[in-house]
């Protein structure tokens, strides 16, 4: 199968750091080539890739500080996809709804991955418009706030199997990974490891939009003795940080779409304790992979039966559920069908 994979130029393809998406679409191109397909990779011209690479800009955009216009290089990209549309059996885009205008006028199989939250009321026009754009969901909380939107399917994220190693001893602190920002929440893990007495480590970034919030906010919190900042990490520091750790702290509040963070400490055999919200309650299998909490009480409640868990059972269901083998493998499936739809419907008309 000829695929193309549109991805977002914010980071290289994987990300150097943070970035989930990028990173998703990166696991599913290496493991579609691994597969046999042909994969062409619409990115960044620094991301690394077995897929054969079209690079609509040379570096990705968060790391080019000169940069002013950050969607004026998305629409190059999609103006270069254009011309080459007859090269592929279907085209995947990770780019939300960037593309819809022209996808509806071009005689293309495609499909669009949605990576972000969808209960932003500006969202609702937009999609109602687009109705017609086949779209596929993270997580089935994701779809909540527009349920009449043109789902195709729900395919959970999945990691290489051998990224991560199994850690099964547990570490001696909590875990808090992925970015600084209100709705993730941080705030919330210090006063959870402060009432446990057991040391936090958070491995974060700070977007600028966050900068604010974070020296406001957060600062303050780090001068406590069992909190230990330590910035933004790559993957090959992930292994470690969340495979010594007693626990993940996910305590968000937001809707998550889905919460890649989670699967990668189950791949190391580390517990989640998270709060209840989007995606959480259909990733953590709560008394086996973690707990699901609602109030500060409850995590704190968590943390300390975190003792009866099983690290082999949260590495056994993250072998059995979020490999990347399996999302790819759901992914051809909604690919043959869409082809094999779009195929019935040309013939007809």
């Amino acid at each position: 199968m000829r695929i193309a994979q549109v991805a977002p130029l914010y980071e290289s393809v994987p990300p150097k750091y943070y970035g989930g998406t990028e990173r998703v679409v990166s696991y599913l191109t290496e493991e579609l080539v691994r597969q046999g397909h042909e994969v062409t990779l619409f990115a960044s011209g620094d991301s690394e890739t077995n897929a054969h690479l079209v690079a609509a800009r040379r570096r990705s955009l968060r790391l080019d500080k000169h940069c002013q216009n950050q969607m004026a290089h998305h629409f190059v990209m999609l103006e270069r996809l254009s011309q080459r549309v007859a090269e592929f059996d279907i085209i995947h885009f990770h780019i939300d709804y960037l593309h819809f205008p022209l996808s509806r006028r071009e005689r293309i199989t495609h499909v669009t991955t949605l990576h972000g939250r969808l209960d932003i009321p500006d969202l609702v026009p937009l999609y109602q418009e687009f109705q017609d754009m086949p779209v596929i969901s993270i997580s089935n909380g994701q779809r909540e706030p527009l349920p009449w939107a043109n789902w195709q399917a729900t395919v959970y994220h999945g990691l290489p199997g051998g990224l991560y190693e199994f850690h099964p001893e547990p570490g001696r602190y909590l875990a808090f990974l992925g970015r600084i920002s209100p709705e993730k929440r941080v705030d919330r893990a210090i006063e959870i490891a402060r009432r446990v007495g057991i040391p936090l480590k958070i491995a974060a970034k700070v977007d600028p939009v966050d900068r604010d919030y974070f020296e406001s906010v957060i600062t303050p919190l780090l001068s406590n003795s069992l909190v230990e900042f330590v910035g933004e990490i790559g993957d090959g520091e992930k292994d470690d940080f969340l495979g010594n750790a007693y626990a993940l702290l996910f305590p968000i509040d937001w809707p998550e779409p889905f919460g890649l963070v989670m699967i990668e400490a189950m791949a190391c055999g580390a517990p989640v304790i998270a709060y209840r919200g989007g995606a959480v309650p259909e990733l953590i299998e709560p008394g086996h992979t973690g707990f699901i909490v609602e109030s500060l009480e409850d995590a704190v409640e968590a943390v300390r039966r975190v003792g009866q868990l099983s690290r082999k059972r949260c590495r056994e269901v993250f072998e059995q559920r979020f490999t990347a083998t399996r999302m790819a493998h759901d992914y051809v499936q909604q690919f043959e069908r869409l082809i094999a739809r779009n195929e019935e419907v040309s013939e007809a008309a």
